[in-house]
């Protein structure tokens, strides 16, 4: 399902290839996503880190077994312990990491990839933040990640409409990131990781703590405001309602 090597010297490449569930966050792919990232991370050997999905799918978001749970307030979208929360995964790694986003990526599924430090987008491919399409505040994080990596004004499009984008529409929109064609999404990915892989591991385990200190500080704080906002806007009867029929009744 999460496969890990080594696809250049210095570089790692963890693989998301759940296609049977087309990379939902199901359990197994959560905590097999986060021992990937661990192993890779602590592993003197590599300096950086590409993530990608498979064929036309990156990531996809919440089951709709979690998204029920929630709703009936079984649980939050947080794990037990509140931590190796998988949509936060690129930001906690002590290196540098690289989402190249070939394929589709939905609620937590782009949130993860925003967490990243480069992102690489496909033209071809799918981007929503679909929270709102089931009536319910967004979560992973996305509240804070968004308008700080996409800007308030596109960050607002996404979350409030859901609306969905293609990368070609993105780029168009002036997308701080990469937009190229599907196939060519990991060779870029690659590229710059080699150039990365050049500096010391030293070196960019320090400045990556720099740059993203702000965002490691303010992030609990923006998690705990979806929190209360989930409280108050997933149980609502509606909400229910749109999961089964989005998702579909089986």
């Amino acid at each position: 399902m999460i496969f890990l090597s080594e696809v250049r010297p210095g570089v790692a490449l963890i693989k998301m290839e759940d296609r049977e569930n087309k990379n939902l966050f199901t359990q197994q792919f959560m905590n097999e996503l986060c021992a990937a990232f661990e192993e890779a991370q602590n592993d003197e050997k590599y300096k950086v880190i590409i993530f990608t999905g498979f064929d036309s799918y990156f990531a996809t978001g919440g089951t709709k077994e979690t998204l029920l749970a929630i709703q009936q307030g079984k649980m939050t979208f947080l794990t037990e312990d509140g931590k190796s929360n998988v949509y936060s995964l690129p930001l906690e790694c002590k290196i540098p990491v690289i989402a190249a986003m070939q394929g589709h990526a939905i609620g937590g599924g782009l949130s993860l990839g925003l967490f990243a430090d480069f992102v690489i987008m496909s033209l071809e491919s799918i981007y929503t933040a679909s929270f709102m399409k089931y009536g319910f505040t967004p979560g992973f994080g996305s509240t804070y990640i968004f308008p700080k990596k996409l800007g308030i004004p596109l960050a607002e499009e996404f979350l409030i409409t859901a609306k969905t984008f293609r990368g070609q529409d993105l780029m168009k929109r002036g997308i701080p990131f990469e937009v190229c064609r599907r196939r060519e999404v990991l060779d870029k990915a690659i590229e710059l990781a080699e150039l990365i892989a050049e500096k010391p591991r030293t070196s960019l385990i320090t400045l990556k703590d720099n740059m993203v200190e702000e965002i490691r500080a303010n992030l609990p704080q923006a998690i705990d405001k979806e929190l209360v906002m989930h409280n108050i806007t997933f149980h609502q009867p509606e909400v229910k309602e749109k999961i089964m029929d989005l998702y579909g009744e089986s």
